[in-house]
């Protein structure tokens, strides 16, 4: 698992300054908390929390150290201006490597399904992710599957054929499907229909008496 390690200082929320301002000066307002632990606003290095933290996972502990003191976190919420493609604040939960925790693991689909190459088949994920408990060390950051498995149309994988380690229990209903091998939408026919041309009558002209 990636060893993340950030290091920030306490906000001191009497000192007046904006969160505006704070980014300006190249900062990253965040918040930690968790059980037995009081919640508190933390300032980070911007540019290198949001090297940091792209693309980690869900189940990905993140160290953060606080005054000295390093605590295991999930990063549990992101707020991300998408236009200048940073972080504008993050929340940490706080976790005990001790305690077992839940988290949402993603499922990354790996290799190639012979039922594309041979049948024309179409592969539709169904589910992205999948609730685990776990230590927090043992916690993967995802879960690889391999569709290689999907030879025929209408092959699947469900959730209790994933691969996990002994230490981690999967939540999730074992008889979700994960992934499944459909046929090629056919394309609709639509027959068109012949429209008989209405019959013109035309109306003579009055017989003289």
């Amino acid at each position: 698992m990636k060893n993340v390690v950030l290091k920030a200082t306490r906000r001191d929320t009497q000192a007046g300054k904006t969160v505006k301002a704070l980014r300006r000066e190249g900062l990253l307002p965040a918040v930690m908390y968790g059980h037995n632990f009081k919640p508190v606003s933390i300032l980070l290095e911007a540019h290198a929390a949001n090297l940091a933290l792209a693309g980690l996972s869900a189940s990905t502990i993140v160290t953060v150290e606080l005054e000295g003191v390093e605590s295991a976190t999930l990063v549990r919420e992101k707020q991300k201006d998408y236009l200048k493609n940073r972080l504008l604040h993050v929340d940490f939960q706080v976790v005990s490597l001790t305690e077992k925790i839940r988290a949402a693991v993603n499922i990354d689909l790996t290799g190639t399904s012979p039922a594309v190459k041979d049948y024309n088949a179409v592969i539709v994920t169904n589910v992205s992710s999948v609730n685990v408990e776990a230590l927090p060390r043992d916690l993967p950051e995802r879960i690889q599957v391999d569709i290689s498995a999907l030879k025929a149309v209408g092959d699947a994988i469900h959730v209790r054929d994933l691969q996990v380690s002994s230490a981690v229990t999967v939540l999730t209903d074992p008889d979700e499907i994960v992934v499944v091998a459909t046929g090629a939408a056919a394309e609709e026919v639509v027959e068109t229909a012949e429209v008989a041309e209405p019959e013109v009558i035309e109306r003579g002209k009055k017989e003289e008496e």
